[in-house]
């Protein structure tokens, strides 16, 4: 990211041009980007990917730490010939007399360098420090007869450092906001060009031989302050496409099973008695009226049973379980079935929760909660609903393949 510095000046802020390093970062993101192993690439999530290129090339901006500053004061000889005070004949010859150099040293987080890297803003007396390691070091130095007060030459110094930094902070804030889209971006670009590339590679119908030197697994990543981000973990193993069911067809189903609150709001009488398995037929019903008869319920699938099966061919495209909300450790229990019942095939699910008589608050905030604590809860989604939450939990066994979760809370009349 950054040049040789020649630091024995101590000018700060006034070496590099910021605006083009981030523009080189970027660019360097993107190389890397390009270079990673095709496989490797495809065979990780992109959200993953791009977490991970947001950790290496984001910008840690300098943060002073004050209250750890420290100073300590030395003797020395100080060369005065150029002090207008005194008379010194010979001024090619140092004119050394006893002193004293007081150093204050204020330890910093962030990137070293960027204390020589201009901003959009600067003026015509940049400051002088030198950076050694993580301190920005203060130097004074004056005769014993004629001390200074250091001080207000420190206050004064450190105010005008800071001014900078702080000139520094939007295009950095910038930068570091932009980078997890930018990388999606750059992601999702070479992901489609290499599928269209393996689809070409395909209709060849000859075998491809895969490269005796290519990397076959990676280490787990272990995060380290200030050290360089590790890959997530994935196989380099050639990637095969699997079909998908598309966004619209999962909202589409999901809207219909939605739409059977409205019923039910509408029919109190009608449902007030039924249980699990009677509610899980309505929505059946509604179902396979949308999707050609396709739903199924109490269908055989991986370790036991689901209740509401959508299938495309011998795939399973959609996975929704059916259960009354009894708490949060019951609700944890339908998360750890209903994994249960997914294959690497199955990439998006939900869970339908019936609620009598229970705050609303309680049930959302009881989802909430146990869903972030569940052992493969990833993150959770931008799905704003009020009756619901959306999440991407990792595969049963396969940290890299994820499941879409849709959690919809459905009032059933007492």
């Amino acid at each position: 990211m950054f040049g040789s510095i020649d630091k024995s000046k101590g000018l700060l802020f006034c070496t590099y041009d910021l605006s083009e390093i981030i523009k080189n970062t970027q660019d360097a993101m993107r190389q890397d980007i390009e270079k990673l192993d095709g496989n490797r690439l495809l065979n990780t999530p992109p959200s993953d990917l791009a977490a991970y290129y947001v950790e290496k090339f984001k910008i840690d901006p300098i943060k002073l730490l004050r209250d750890d500053w420290y100073a300590n004061t030395t003797e020395i000889q100080v060369d005065v010939r150029h002090d207008q005070r005194r008379y010194i004949r010979d001024m090619s010859k140092p004119a050394l007399v006893p002193g004293e150099r007081t150093e204050v040293r204020i330890p910093f987080e962030g990137e070293a360098d960027l204390f020589y890297s201009q901003s959009n803003r600067m003026t015509s007396n940049p400051p002088r420090a030198v950076v050694t390691g993580n301190e920005l070091i203060l130097r004074y130095e004056s005769p014993a007869d004629t001390p200074q007060e250091v001080r207000p030459l420190v206050d004064r110094e450190l105010q005008n450092i800071e001014e900078y930094i702080n000139w520094q902070s939007p295009l950095i804030e910038a930068h570091n906001s932009a980078l997890s889209s930018l990388a999606l971006q750059l992601i999702e670009q070479r992901r489609d060009r290499l599928l269209a590339q393996s689809q070409r590679a395909s209709a060849l119908g000859i075998p491809v031989k895969r490269r005796d030197d290519a990397p076959k697994t990676y280490a787990v990543p272990t995060k380290r302050r200030n050290a360089t981000p590790s890959l997530p973990p994935a196989s380099s193993a050639q990637f095969l496409p699997e079909p998908a069911w598309a966004m619209e067809q999962y909202e589409q189903a999901l809207k219909i099973m939605q739409d059977m609150a409205i019923v039910m709001e509408r029919s109190p009488g009608a449902f007030k008695s039924m249980n699990e398995e009677a509610l899980r037929q309505h929505f059946l019903v509604q179902l396979n009226g949308q999707f050609e008869g396709k739903a199924t319920g109490e269908t055989f699938n991986m370790e036991g049973k689901t209740d509401i099966l959508l299938r495309e061919g011998d795939r399973n495209v959609f996975i929704a379980e059916c259960k009354f909300w009894k708490g949060p450790k019951a609700f944890g229990e339908a998360i750890d079935q209903l994994l249960g019942y997914s294959t690497w095939r199955d990439g998006k699910t939900a869970i339908l929760l019936f609620n009598r008589g229970v705050e609303t608050s309680t049930v959302l905030a009881g989802i909430d909660t146990t869903m972030k604590q569940h052992p493969n809860f990833k993150r959770s989604m931008n799905w704003p609903h009020e009756s619901g939450y959306r999440y991407v939990l990792n595969s049963k066994g396969d940290a890299n393949k994820e499941i879409i979760l849709t959690v919809l809370v459905f009032h059933v009349p007492t």
